[in-house]
């Protein structure tokens, strides 16, 4: 019985936040696909890319995030489980870096892996204008966008989607 008030909670959750989100020419974003080599994020309907945005990456933006202040993007499976209005960042949505394996990464190696990994706009006032950093990679491992195409990744995409971060 317990299966089935679960499996009840969870369509009911699925249905709601799809109906919450706006969809792109009719079409539901059923995950989100970042391509760091290509500086590129994708928002994937029927796993077609059905838009992509250019992105700014960690200072560092070769190799998988191993550890707190390595300045590097992670790579693998996560959601975006959240998010907030930022002030210096304009919007911002959470990307639910560690997962399992980087935590079990990092304890076996003895360091700690990091957290606070964000899809986020882009400063933008008169001595940093946002034109500045958008073709750098300059977050200590986050994925920057210009805050136009925030915005609409904000409406388009759900909390609990997942986010697919790839090298």
């Amino acid at each position: 019985m317990r299966w089935l008030l679960a499996l009840f909670c969870l369509s009911f959750v699925a249905i709601s936040q799809a109906s919450v989100a706006e969809t792109l020419d009719g079409k539901v974003i059923e995950k989100v696909l970042v391509l760091k080599s290509a500086h590129q994020l994708q928002l994937i309907n029927d796993g077609k890319p059905i838009k992509t945005y250019r992105i700014s990456l960690g200072k560092r933006p070769i190799g998988p995030k191993l550890m707190e202040g390595d300045k590097r993007t992670p790579e693998g499976l996560y959601w975006l489980d959240w998010r907030k209005v930022s002030d210096r960042y304009n919007l911002a949505m959470h990307i639910s870096y560690p997962n399992v394996s980087d935590s079990a990464r990092a304890r076996r190696e003895g360091l700690e892996p990091g957290g606070m990994i964000m899809i986020h706009g882009t400063p933008d006032t008169e001595e940093n204008p946002e034109n500045l950093f958008h073709t750098l990679d300059w977050t200590d491992g986050c994925i920057a966008m210009r805050n136009m195409d925030m915005r609409e990744v904000w409406g388009l995409v759900p909390d609990g989607t997942m986010i697919e971060i790839r090298p």
